[in-house]
């Protein structure tokens, strides 16, 4: 009886674990069902380790049109295309639909990092062919040969954790994404820096990081940078530090010297608040020939958050400015052969 009862017991224990690692599962990699039409789930396999991610092709990939590629990265807390995901946190696949581009969701494990962080703040994932940046670029590359998308058109796009990536991926692989896009993240090196002494570590020590790991690829990535003025987890001294580390880096490709070379202009439009809309600014660094260098958009009231109107998730804010337009928006002025 009693090695019965033992048997039972470790039954009812296997078929718990079961349970959960189902649910787990489920929750990070969503289930069939949630899947829409033009989704479609992918492994990348690397030295690096494996990948996985979501890619949706909209109505306007045919096998032969080179469509543009925007890569979406999660923050903590949330997944790629499962719970609280980053697919319905931005809404890309709608906006893709409309104007004709494809959208790839990578998806952090939790036997990688327990909440679901990108490790951003790890120098080992802050290397070329190693760690994640090595894995996502990989993904990046698996999209443009598989479906087949224009590689002078690949974009990446993170909010917290997944901004600091996004801004790995620019200093780590410039000559893959054209762009780069942080939403409430930080500088590439983020980590050297301590939040109680700031100015310890002025942004041109870390951009003089960024610039060095460019290499021989090195090019002006523009940098779009989104903000709230009352994030507690972000401050906005971080946004800051990070428009001013990526101008510099800019300034360090050109010549090799942070001499203020480029002859950079500053412009600064105010959008007021409206009834369930947030006031906020749009900076916009450039060089004489009207390429951004960095875009900022500081907006009050606004927290830890993606904002946007459409936005369902943990991490939305509907009275922000649309941030996945205005990701796309900056994404198609900025291919990389156009002088970058």
């Amino acid at each position: 009886m009693r090695w019965r009862w033992l048997a039972i017991v470790a039954g009812a224990l296997a078929t718990v674990v079961a349970a959960v690692s189902v649910g787990v599962t489920a929750a990070q990699l969503g289930l069939p069902w949630q899947m829409g039409e033009g989704d479609r789930n992918h492994v990348y396999e690397g030295d690096a380790g494996s990948q996985r991610y979501q890619v949706h092709l909209p109505p306007q990939h045919d096998a032969t049109a080179r469509l543009p590629v925007v890569m979406a990265i999660h923050g903590c807390a949330m997944t790629g295309y499962g719970w609280n995901s980053m697919k319905s946190t931005t809404r890309f696949n709608n906006l893709a639909d409309r104007e004709g581009f494809i959208v790839v969701y990578p998806t952090q494990l939790i036997s990688r990092n327990m909440i679901a962080c990108w490790n951003s703040g790890d120098p080992r994932h802050q290397q070329r062919d190693t760690g994640e940046p090595a894995r996502l670029a990989g993904v990046a590359r698996q999209v443009v040969e598989t479906y087949p998308a224009d590689p002078d058109q690949v974009h990446v796009a993170g909010a917290s954790s997944g901004a600091g990536t996004a801004v790995i991926l620019a200093a780590t692989y410039p000559d893959i994404f054209a762009t780069a896009t942080s939403v409430a993240g930080g500088e590439y090196g983020l980590n050297q820096v301590d939040p109680d002494d700031p100015d310890a570590t002025p942004p041109l020590y870390t951009a003089r990081q960024a610039w060095a790991k460019m290499g021989d690829r090195a090019r002006q990535v523009p940098l779009l940078v989104i903000q709230g003025e009352r994030d507690e987890v972000v401050p906005p001294l971080v946004a800051t530090r990070l428009v001013e580390q990526w101008t510099t880096v800019g300034d360090l490709v050109d010549d090799g010297l942070p001499n203020d070379s480029l002859d950079l202009t500053e412009e600064t439009v105010s959008v007021p608040a409206a009834p369930g809309r947030h006031a906020y600014t749009h900076t916009t660094i450039k060089t004489p020939n009207g390429r951004s260098i960095v875009e900022s958009y500081h907006v009050q009231d606004m927290g830890h958050a993606w904002p946007g109107p459409h936005g369902n998730g943990r991490y939305t804010d509907h009275a922000g400015p649309d941030a996945s337009e205005i990701v796309w928006e900056f994404a198609a002025r900025h291919p990389m052969n156009s002088g970058s």
